[in-house]
Formats: C-alpha cells, sequence, structure tokens
C-alpha cells in the first residue's frame, strides 16, 4: 500500500502523526494477507475499513450508529467497495450477530472508551476474542490515560471526558489475560495539546525525540495486537 500522507489523512483523520504509527506496529506483529476476513468495529468514518480492505481484506465495517453518505464515498474513491460490507446498530460488548471463530482479524480505534466501564470493557475484548478464528488477532489503537497533565487538559477541553474511561497502562493488563499473544506499545505526549492539526504533527515530531525516555504509561495512545 502505498504510504502517502493523502491515504494516511483518509485513513487515521485526525492527529495522524500519532495514530499513523499504529499501521507500522500491527504490520510489524501480525501478517495481514489478501483474502483475510476482518471485523472493523466503531467506523463510522471508514478509515480503518479503508486501511485493510487497501491490503485486499473483506472487511465487515461496523458503526453502533448509522453511516454517514461521506464514509461510502470514501471508499468508492479508494476504489475498494466491493471488498467492504457495512452493518450498523453494532455494539462491541455484544458481537451475538457475528458467530464464533467467523474473523482472521477485529480491528478498532479509539472506541474502548465509551463503554465506561472497565467491566463492559472485558466484555468486549470477550466478544472480540470469541469471534476471531483460532490465531486470528485484535488489532487496536486507543485513547490512554497518560499523565496527570493530560487528565487535567481532558478533564477542561474534551466534551466527552466525564463518561470515557481511558485506558491505563499499568493497571488494566488483566483485560488481556487469555490471550496467546500481547504485543502492546504507546506513543504521544504533547501532540494531544495542538488545537490544530498542524499543530499537532508540529508537537509529534518534538514526541518522538522524548518519547525514548519517557515511562509508557505517560503517553496518551496505546496500541496492541492481541493474538487469540
Amino acid at each position: 500500500m502505498k504510504n502517502d500522507s493523502e491515504i494516511f489523512k483518509d485513513i487515521i483523520q485526525w492527529d495522524i502523526k500519532t495514530w499513523s504509527k499504529a499501521l507500522p506496529f500491527w504490520q510489524k506483529n501480525v501478517s495481514i494477507k489478501s483474502e483475510m476476513r476482518a471485523l472493523a468495529i466503531g467506523e463510522r468514518e471508514g478509515g480503518i475499513s479503508l486501511w485493510l480492505a487497501l491490503q485486499g481484506v473483506n472487511v465487515v465495517c461496523t458503526d453502533y450508529n448509522d453511516f454517514p453518505k461521506e464514509t461510502t464515498q470514501l471508499h468508492k474513491r479508494h476504489n475498494v467497495s466491493d471488498r467492504i460490507y457495512y452493518e450498523n446498530g453494532v455494539d462491541l460488548a455484544d458481537l451475538s450477530k457475528f458467530p464464533s471463530s467467523s474473523f482472521d482479524l477485529v480491528v478498532f480505534k479509539s472506541v474502548l472508551g465509551a463503554l465506561s466501564k472497565k467491566e463492559k470493557q472485558q466484555k468486549a475484548f470477550e466478544e472480540m476474542k470469541r469471534v476471531l478464528k483460532p490465531g486470528g488477532a485484535i488489532l487496536f489503537a486507543e485513547n490512554s490515560k497518560g499523565s496527570k497533565l493530560h487528565s487535567v487538559f481532558r478533564k477542561k477541553f474534551i466534551k466527552w471526558n466525564s463518561y470515557w474511561r481511558y485506558l491505563d497502562y499499568k493497571r488494566d493488563q488483566d483485560l488481556f489475560v487469555g490471550f496467546s499473544s500481547v504485543k502492546l506499545t504507546t506513543s504521544g505526549f504533547t501532540a494531544v495539546f495542538g488545537r490544530t492539526e498542524k499543530q499537532r504533527s508540529v508537537l509529534a515530531a518534538f514526541d518522538r525525540i522524548i518519547n525514548p525516555i519517557l515511562p509508557p504509561s505517560f503517553n496518551y495512545v496505546v496500541f496492541g495486537v492481541l493474538t487469540k
């Protein structure tokens, strides 16, 4: 897949420099092959479904709400509509409409926190594991609790902060129990404070310098590959 900035923009959509680091991390830790079947969750804007379809993966693109027309238009523009099937009304913690062992991959980005409670997040991982084929993998990029500075910033500026449950890199490792392999990494410290995409891009360059000396738990995004 061509790694140009326009494709990254269509796939990641916001805070691109930081969140796009998920893609090479996923590709490093799982072999993504043409004709695989993937379940993409929380895909209102369709970016991760696009990324998968560009690699020849057949995608069930899902969201809890109806899809806006821009989502299907995005996929048509990249000529991948024939690989994508749309399904709304899908709750991450209740995948009962999908049979067990039916997907090679389950993928989501910035969705888990909306479940609000750790118990529901645990149920979500159990459901995702259930629908995976043996040897299949969950690929995720999710908002992490980060530092105290991030908590203060979110409380003041993020409108959904009151109900969003951020993953705690140190205390939430038990969510991944039962998988044969767990690969995690984190990224991003200052970029989230940018108010425009240009500002976030500049700050992400600074993050690349300081990231090696920061504890993983200080970063505000966590990437994961969980293999069944």
